[in-house]
Formats: structure tokens, sequence, C-alpha cells
């Protein structure tokens, strides 16, 4: 199987989209730009999703939802909002079909257009926000802390699967505070979630930073990002926690009344990932044999593979591979036995090696004679003989190593591709290579965009840990405080 793919040194675009596809994960739809997510996919998705909704939980939020239409009118009590999203609005303006009279098939009835004009959800801080004023008059009913899990549209040119297409599935958290230092360390709380979450269960590394005003969310003060490095030396933004200020409260005029009796607009954040992280984690860990999925994220994280002819030698297996899975699954492991006839063993192993399982056990006949059997691993593709009846006391410490070294590896990773420059030279001559670079940046908007328009490079944060150094901006010469990150991203 792995085959199929495209070498991923030779062409990375064609060998991540022949991965997404041969691996089960995703394809493209009948509608252009969306995508659908096969079962396998879908799993990983929701284990992601599980554990996330159990760290929004831990923190207080709340889930609800809201309307995926959102009239016309809310963006435009948000000036910098709706300017943000204009070019990737999809508009629904009519209501009814009906059959064209000619006989030729459905056309839209005219007599049946919407008195205001609907937009599809590209983010939801107007509809959001045009609810809370109903929910908020004091400080009692402050904080509201909500999280909504959904689909969004934004309407893509250029799509590739997970990545960038024009419906995907996202979590958007929504919150509303009394006070401004709330609010901001609400949004500090979140990115730390965010990186925990992506570190811990993706075993991606990432830098944790602020964006330039030109980068931040459309309608917030502040945006907190964290950012991931790909294989291939681009930057993948990983997640967004916003800083929104009063900005939203005031376009719809949400007011509390303090402990004193003052009257006062609220303070908001919004913050979010999306499937998204799945193409990171495609990109992060994979190889050309296919997947590697970190053992947490795994649906499956061992499979059993039995090695036989015949149905008797299979019936002679099946009692020895079910007593293991169940001693398996009291310590928690996902296990699978695949006694499928409609496929050889070889195919099999091809099989789960391309869609990442992080553990293979092969049980044969003379394993069992000699009480032992093949155990391989998917992040290194090492196997090992060892005795059945220590393979229950062993599964676990190897899922934890694995989960361990993929993290080891991309952090690894990270910093070999992370460079300091000094010099507009070097700077030019690196960026090809890629990787983070790290050079300073005299702060202004015109000097971001003509670096971005000569060499396809953002700046992707400033970090959080940067402490200040003075120095001269690499495309000006002008003074600078601070060095900041900068990749060709995707």
């Amino acid at each position: 199987m792995a085959k199929v793919l495209a070498k991923r040194e030779e062409d990375y675009a064609q060998w991540y989209n022949d991965l997404v596809v041969k691996a089960d994960l995703a394809e493209n739809s009948g509608v252009r730009g969306c995508m659908v997510i096969k079962p396998y996919g879908y799993a990983i998705w929701e284990t992601m999703q599980s554990d996330l909704d159990r760290r929004f939980k831990e923190t207080g939020h709340q889930n609800a939802y809201f309307p995926i239409f959102i009239p016309k009118s809310y963006f435009s009590k948000e000036a910098d909002h709706v300017e943000g999203f204009a070019k990737e609005c999809a508009v629904v303006t009519h209501y009814r079909l009906k059959n064209a009279e000619d006989g030729s098939g459905v056309v839209v009835d005219e007599d049946a257009r919407l008195e205001e004009e609907l937009i599809v959800r590209p983010t939801s801080e107007t509809i959001i926000w045009d609810t809370y004023r109903n929910w908020v008059q004091s400080y009692r009913d402050l904080p509201i802390l909500i999280n909504q899990w959904a689909n969004v549209v934004r309407w893509e040119m250029r799509t590739r699967l997970f990545l960038r297409t024009a419906e995907f599935l996202w979590q958007e958290g929504h919150t509303a505070h009394a006070t401004q230092a709330e609010a901001v360390q609400e949004a500090e709380t979140m990115l730390r979630v965010y990186a925990e979450f992506v570190e811990e269960i993706l075993a991606i590394p990432v830098i944790r930073g602020i964006k330039t005003e030109s980068e931040r969310f459309a309608g917030a003060l502040e945006t907190y990002c964290i950012e991931a490095l790909m294989q291939d030396g681009k930057a993948l933004q990983a997640g967004t926690s916003h800083f929104l200020g009063q900005n939203f409260a005031k376009a719809f005029d949400v007011k509390f009344q303090d402990k004193e009796g003052k009257v006062d607009h609220v303070w908001a954040t919004s913050w979010g990932v999306s499937t998204r992280l799945m193409g990171a984690l495609i990109m992060s860990h994979s190889d050309n044999n296919g997947l590697v999925l970190p053992p947490l994220l795994a649906p499956t994280q061992l499979v059993i593979v039995p090695i036989y002819r015949g149905q008797e030698e299979l019936d002679t297996l099946r009692p020895v591979a079910e007593k293991l899975m169940n001693e398996l699954r009291d310590r928690g492991v996902r296990v699978r036995f695949d006694d499928r006839d409609t496929h050889k063993p070889g195919w099999k192993f091809n099989q789960y090696e391309l869609q990442g399982v992080p553990l293979r056990i092969a049980l044969g006949k003379r394993d069992l004679e000699n009480g032992t059997v093949e155990l391989a691993r998917r992040d290194t593709l090492e196997k090992s003989s060892i005795p059945l009846e220590e393979v229950a006391g062993t599964v676990n410490d190897l899922l934890e190593q694995i989960q361990q070294s993929l993290f080891e590896k991309a952090l690894r990773f990270q910093k070999a591709n992370t460079h300091r420059v000094d010099s507009w030279e070097e700077f030019v001559e690196r960026i090809e290579q890629g990787g983070f670079l790290s050079a300073h940046w005299d702060g202004t908007a015109e000097t971001e965009e003509r670096i971005k328009k000569e060499t396809k490079a953002t700046i992707r944060c400033i970090p959080l840990n940067a402490e200040e150094e003075n120095g001269k901006c690499i495309y000006s010469g002008n003074p600078s405080q601070r060095r900041v990150l900068f990749a060709r991203a995707y």
C-alpha cells in the first residue's frame, strides 16, 4: 500500500494528499471545496474532540449551540469584523425552489426572496453577542463561559483536505467578563489549554505567541496563537485565542450593572481550533509508509493479526487472542483482533502501517508453540519477539514510550530548524530552506508587508517568552526591541 504514496522528499504536497486518501481519513466530495471525513478520520477527530471537551469543562466552560445562519445586518455592526470576513461569506438569498416551466429541472423561485439575506456562519461572534444581550443584566450573570462544537463555512478558492476547505469542523469558545483583566486571563488560559493539548495528545511542540496587528483576528484587540512546524519546514497555526475587548459588547449593546451600580459594557474573548489539527497531525509525524499516530489519539492502539492456514488453525489462535485482548482492555488499551478472511496477513500489515496503528502483534501457530509473539512498532518499524505472558504488562509502557518519542523527535526537528538571523541576505537564504527564523522587525505594517511580498514569509508570532533585545530590523535597519518569528506557512 505504501507504494501508492508519493515520496515525501520528492513531492510533499502530493504525499500529503495521497496519505489522507489512502489512509481512509477523508476524500473530496461532490461539493467543490468540501470534504467527506471518513469513519477512520472522524474517529481520530472524535478523540481530539473528547479530550478538548474535557479540558474545557474542567476550566468551567459549558457547551451550547447557536444558529448556522446569521442575518447580514449583524455583520454591519462591527466594522473590522465584517471587513475581515466579507470575501469569504456564503450568502442565502432565497428560501424555496420550484420546477422550471420548461421541464428542465429545479430552479430558484424568484418570488421567495428573503427580506434580509442570511450569512452561513464563518464564525459566530455576531449571532452569539446578539444573544448575550438578553442574558446579561448584572454582574451576577457573569462570567459567561460558553463553547460551541459546530461547522463553519469560509468560501475558499484553493482548498486542501483538512488544511483549507470551504466547510470545516471546529469548536469556538465565546466568553463574557466583568473586567478587562478577567477577559485577558481567559484568553491566556485557553491558549495554555490549547498548547498543552497539542503537545500532550498530538505530540507536536508549539511556540506560544501573539499575532501582529495585521495578523489579528478581525475585531480583536489581541490574538494569542500556537504555531507548529511541519516536516517540510512550513509553519501551521494550530490554534488561536482572542481578547476582543469591548468591541462586540458595544456593537450589540451588551451591558451589565456592577456591584457599585455602575453600568458598563462587558469584556469578551473568543477562541477556537479546527479539523486543521488533523493536517498538523499528519504532517508532523507521518512518513513514506503512511500515517504515524501518537498512541493517545489512535482509534486502535494495538492490532492482533493471526497468521494461519485454514479454519482449524484460526480456531486454535482465537482463544489466545481473545484472552490477550481482554487483558489489554482491562488495562485501558484500545485493541482489535483482525480475523477477517478476506485479506491476507501481509495486506493487513500494510494497511495498519498505512493507517498508523502504533503497535501490531503477529500471532501464528509457531508463536504458540514457542510461547511468544512478534511485536512491531509503527514509529520505528522495529520488530521484536517477546513472551506471550509478558505482552499485557509491556504494551502500556511501550505506548507511553512511543508517545514521548514522537514528541521528542518533533521537538528536535523544531529546534534544529529554528535559526537566529541578523541580516537581510541571511534571511533570504535561510527562508528558502524552511523553518522558523528569529529576527528583528521594526514593528511597522509596511515592513511586514514588504517582507511577505518579497519572500512569502509572514510573522507567525511575537513569542510570549521573547525577551527585550535591542537590535536592527533585518529589512529596514530601523531600531527593534525584540525578535519575532518568521516562516512560510500553510
